[in-house]
């Protein structure tokens, strides 16, 4: 019997599923006649999920993320039967055979068996797909289980820069079937590019904004699960055995955000403009520091509209290294001219 897991069972950093609440009352509130929402920094999709009765535009640089959004997301037809079938399939499979998974990352963050496995069930998706058995959507369905199915298992603390050393390894790993929404509105589409170039090309009713506020590069986070998604079999070094990851690096992360944002916020044609925030500013170590002030952010909002400021308090993430108090999470709303 296949178990179910929800778009919010993944651990990620700068999630958003606790603030769902906060976010719609200050859009429901403060944003007339919204019919169309674009979520260009989307990661696991929190927030898009909660405007799911709209048009959806999702898009994140990470191939994996932007796979799980196209399961969740994309109003193209899929066969549940067929996909409930593939996966009790790979669930019942225990062979334990080399390949790319089982070679690289045997005794890191899984077990040897259970890379194995993994690398087994990534490549069969991958014949699914190229002999024509599944369409795009049920390949992308069928990796997002993957992808939340490792993150279940895996010895991390919710990201794969590191993984804990003698952590318990499971010997097994179990895909179970997402809770798909039903009825989703036929201009949704999901993209996987930069954010800046993107908003060159579409206009919705809302653009939100969550743009990476410090020096923490998503690409180094999750890499493991960008190797799983993109499966061009790279290289991997290091301990943490990670793949080259230049071609994703956020600019927000650097030294240069203001200038990005800059550009972004010029470009961006919609009624409305939410940005996500977090004011860490100085509290926590040099790499939680916020890359942008808010002075900055409200300076840039104001040349596209009206800004308003809405603050809730908010725990943030931390991997304890960090004494944080008093720090909160803050839309700014612009209402652009």
């Amino acid at each position: 019997m296949l178990s179910n897991f929800s778009i919010s069972s993944r651990r990620y950093l700068g999630n958003k599923t606790k603030l769902l609440p906060f976010i719609l009352n200050t859009v429901s509130e403060n944003c007339n006649n919204i019919k169309s929402i674009a979520d260009i920094f989307a990661g696991t999709g929190a927030v898009a999920s909660a405007f799911i009765d709209k048009t959806i535009y999702t898009n994140d640089i990470l191939q994996s993320n932007y796979l799980c959004n196209v399961a969740w997301f994309s109003h193209k037809k899929y066969s549940k039967t067929k996909i409930k079938s593939i996966l009790n399939y790979f669930n019942k499979y225990d062979k334990v055979e080399n390949n790319y998974m089982s070679e690289n990352f045997a005794d890191t963050y899984f077990s040897a068996k259970v890379c194995s496995k993994i690398g087994f069930i990534r490549d069969s998706i991958e014949t699914l797909s190229k002999d024509s058995e599944i369409n795009e959507r049920e390949r992308a369905i069928l990796i997002t289980s993957l992808i939340y199915a490792m993150d279940k298992i895996a010895t991390t603390c919710g990201h794969y820069d590191a993984y804990i050393k003698g952590g318990k390894l499971v010997d097994n790993i179990t895909l179970a079937m997402p809770f798909l929404y039903e009825n989703l509105n036929q201009n949704n589409r999901c993209f996987n590019k930069d954010a800046n170039e993107l908003v060159r090309e579409i206009y919705a009713d809302l653009i939100y904004i969550d743009p990476p506020y410090n020096s923490r590069q998503y690409s180094d986070a999750y890499h493991l699960l960008e190797n799983i998604a993109t499966w061009q079999k790279p290289q991997v070094f290091g301990v943490a055995r990670k793949m080259d990851r230049s071609a994703i690096k956020s600019r927000y992360c650097n030294s240069g955000a203001n200038e990005v944002l800059i550009d972004l916020i010029s470009n961006i044609n919609s009624k409305y403009i939410l940005l996500s925030y977090n004011n860490m500013a100085a509290k926590g170590n040099d790499r939680s520091n916020a890359k942008i002030s808010d002075e900055t952010i409200i300076q840039i909002l104001s040349k596209k509209g009206k800004v308003s400021v809405f603050s809730q308090d908010y725990k943030t993430f931390n991997a304890g290294k960090s004494n944080i108090k008093n720090n909160s999470e803050r839309l700014f709303l612009c209402k652009c001219h």
